[in-house]
Order: C-alpha cells, then sequence, then structure tokens
C-alpha cells in the first residue's frame, strides 16, 4: 500500500469519529462504562488480596526455648532459625518481655500479679514466607537443639490460603466474563455504526476497492474510540478511587480496611487500560465489518 494510500485511509478513518458524532459518542460511553466496571472490580479484587496477604502474615509460629538453657544460648538459637528455608523472619521474645505481653493482654488483670518471669520461658515469634508450609516448618523447628516446643495454628493459616485461592479463581472469572460481555456490548455498539454505513461499504466494494482499504479507516476508527473511551476510564477510575478511599478512610476510624494507593497502581492500571481500549477497539471494528464485506 503507497504511503498516500495509507495516509488518506488514516485520515478517513479519523474523519469517520466525528461524521458519525452520535454512534461514536455511544461507543466511547460504553466503552467507558465496561472498563471503569472491569477496572474496579479489578482494584477491588487486588485491595481484597493484599488484605488477606497481610492477615495471612499475621498467621505465626511461636517457638519456645528449653527453660535450661542460658540468656547467652536462648538467643543463638535465633540464627538456626533463620537458616531454615521457609522462615522470613523470626524475633526473639525475652521471659520479661513475654511476661509484659501477657500482662498487658489480660487487662493488668490483678490476678496474675503472682506469675514471676521465670516461670515463662523465651520463645521466638517466626514468620513464614510460605504459610503453606507451615506443618513442614514447624516440624524443622522441633528439631533444632535447644527447643523445648512450638506452637502454630495450622488451621487458621489454612483458612487464610484458601481465602486467598477462592479470591483469586472468582477474580480472574469474574474479570473474564466482564471483558467479554464488554467486548459483545463494544462490538454491537460499533456494528450498529456499521450498519449505517453499509451502502457506503457496499459501493467501494462495487468499484474494486480491496478489502484492506475499506477495513483500515473502520480499524482506526473503532483503535481511536477504543483509546478515547480508555482515557476517559482511566481518569475517571483515579478520581473516582481516591474519592472513595479518602471517604472510607474517614468512616473507618479503626483501620480495618487499608487500601492500596493508586499512585501505586498507576503504571499496571494505565497499560491494561491502554490495552483494554485497543483491544476492544480493534477487535470490535474488526469482528462487526466482517458480515458487511460480502457483497
Amino acid at each position: 500500500m503507497r504511503l498516500n494510500n495509507l495516509g488518506y485511509l488514516l485520515k478517513e478513518g479519523v474523519k469517520g469519529i466525528f461524521t458519525h458524532g452520535f454512534m461514536s459518542f455511544a461507543a466511547v460511553c460504553v466503552t467507558v462504562a465496561c472498563l471503569v466496571i472491569v477496572g474496579s472490580f479489578s482494584i477491588l479484587a487486588y485491595n481484597l488480596d493484599e488484605m488477606v496477604q497481610d492477615l495471612n502474615r499475621t498467621s505465626e509460629i511461636l517457638v519456645y526455648v528449653d527453660s535450661e538453657l542460658s540468656d547467652a544460648e536462648a538467643r543463638s538459637i535465633g540464627t538456626k532459625i533463620n537458616l531454615l528455608d521457609n522462615v522470613h523472619q523470626s524475633t526473639f521474645v525475652s521471659r520479661e518481655e513475654a511476661l509484659k505481653n501477657f500482662i498487658e493482654d489480660h487487662d493488668n488483670d490483678s490476678a496474675f500479679s503472682g506469675v514471676q518471669a521465670s516461670d515463662l520461658r523465651h520463645r521466638y515469634v517466626v514468620v513464614l514466607e510460605d504459610n503453606l508450609l507451615m506443618k513442614q516448618t514447624d516440624e524443622q523447628l522441633k528439631q533444632l537443639p535447644g527447643v523445648g516446643g512450638t506452637a502454630a495454628a495450622y488451621e487458621l493459616a489454612e483458612g487464610f490460603t484458601t481465602i486467598q485461592s477462592v479470591l483469586h479463581l472468582v477474580s480472574a472469572a469474574v474479570i473474564a466474563v466482564l471483558l467479554v460481555v464488554s467486548l459483545l456490548i463494544i462490538s454491537n455498539t460499533v456494528k450498529l455504526a456499521m450498519y449505517d454505513r453499509r451502502d457506503e461499504i457496499a459501493i467501494m466494494k462495487m468499484v474494486g476497492a480491496t478489502n484492506g482499504f475499506i477495513r483500515l479507516p473502520f480499524i482506526v476508527e473503532g483503535f481511536s474510540l477504543g483509546m478515547m473511551g480508555a482515557v476517559l476510564a482511566f481518569g475517571l477510575e483515579w478520581v473516582g478511587y481516591d474519592a472513595l478511599v479518602q471517604k472510607v478512610s474517614g468512616v473507618d476510624s479503626l483501620q480495618l480496611f487499608t487500601w492500596v494507593p493508586f499512585h501505586e497502581l498507576l503504571i499496571p492500571m494505565a497499560i491494561v487500560f491502554g490495552g483494554a481500549g485497543m483491544f476492544v477497539g480493534i477487535v470490535g471494528s474488526w469482528t462487526s465489518i466482517r458480515k458487511f464485506m460480502d457483497v
């Protein structure tokens, strides 16, 4: 294809946006609505996944040191614990600290005033890399010299892992369905625009225009509309997300929900919205014009 023909076709594609203003406006609005819905659910699913991961990190193993070991020997066990593959971090808690935490957890109840630090044992709070391996890691910890026992909430860790797995599956399924529905809606919207121009396409076919020559302006038009919708949807998502986070933060005085700042999602969301806008615009136009090419 010669450059002058390519320039003409690109110009016709952009011109078509304004020639069929109402249908172009409808296509952009549908694109914006679909992308905002998909984007909102994706961000919600991502935030929920982060919250579950934060809760999952609270699943810890308590490692009790043998009471016969000296303070120096008890502290040296931490090096051995940190050498285990699945250990992310281990924190030493002395008898005195354990007693202080115990009393604070029971609201300084005088009933525990007789408890002495010597009644407790030094311990380590161990945070794991992967809670799926908690049971195996717990067994390894028990085998370490100087370890007098452990306490691990297997059920809690497995529950968080199950919730996270289900959340991933549901999120992937819903996002896939929303993308398919969005593509169908946008494709049908573009198809209505093609229907209004069926006579134009028929005349071009009759005078000998190739399929590629006819398709390119519509592809350019669909790409432009898709990208316009993506930019508008991205802006609305950004503004709406920040407003929602500020609103929820103002109401959630206990900070029960932790939201990821949008600037951390900026580049991934821009890539996803841009790719989605390009995809639905081009594919929507391509699939819609196919039925009008057989004249």
